[in-house]
Parts: C-alpha cells; structure tokens; sequence
C-alpha cells in the first residue's frame, strides 16, 4: 500500500527558511519521480517541484526558483524541500507526491504560515 508521510511545515518570518520531509512506503521509491504540489488557503493545487528518480533532474515553478530546493534520499525513501527566503504567499500546505499509473498518490499535506 503505497503512502507518503509529509513533515517539516511550520511557522515562519518572512524571509525564513524550512526543510520539508516525506517518508514514502509500500512502493520501490528509487524508480519513481517525486513531487511537491502546494494549495494555497482558496486556491487550487499547484505544483511546486519535480525531481528524477536517480536525482539527476530537477524542475521548479517559476515563484519558487532559486529558493526552493527540491532533492532525495533513495537509501531511506525520503524527498525533501528546502524552502529558503520564504514569502508570505508561499503560504500553503504542501504535498508530496508520486505518479504509479494510473494513479496519483498524496500524502496527507504540513502546513507552512509564512508571517508577514
């Protein structure tokens, strides 16, 4: 049974930094490219940011480039997000997330309040 256990989120200044986690089971997480999304309060999932299976390659939306930091640890089935000079409309609770076709699995989300 494949789950994805999201940590990390938390209240944050302006201009602060968080790590995000998610520990991943019950599928071969080295095979598989990971995602974060977020959905900010009243509006729709986005995603965030995408990682290769072996690493290797890296893709981010436009508003979290060069602050954002997305990687993976294939030993112990874990993804993180390295989340640096944070905004207040980073504001959102956020997901990991796997494609196994055809079915898109979601953790259950943390919280990130950047303070204004």
């Amino acid at each position: 049974q494949v789950q994805l256990a999201e940590y990390g989120g938390a209240r944050v200044q302006n201009g602060g930094s968080l790590r995000l986690s998610c520990a991943a089971f019950g599928f071969t997480f080295r095979t598989y490219n990971m995602s974060w999304y977020r959905q900010p309060p009243g509006q729709e999932r986005e995603l965030v940011a995408t990682i290769r299976a072996d690493g290797g390659t890296t893709t981010y939306e436009n508003s979290v480039q060069g602050r954002f930091t997305i990687s993976r640890d294939n030993r112990n089935n874990l993804l993180h997000l390295q989340m640096n000079n944070l905004k207040f409309e980073d504001t959102a609770r956020y997901y990991c997330s796997v494609l196994i076709p055809p079915q898109r699995y979601w953790g259950r989300g943390t919280q990130v309040d950047v303070l204004s």
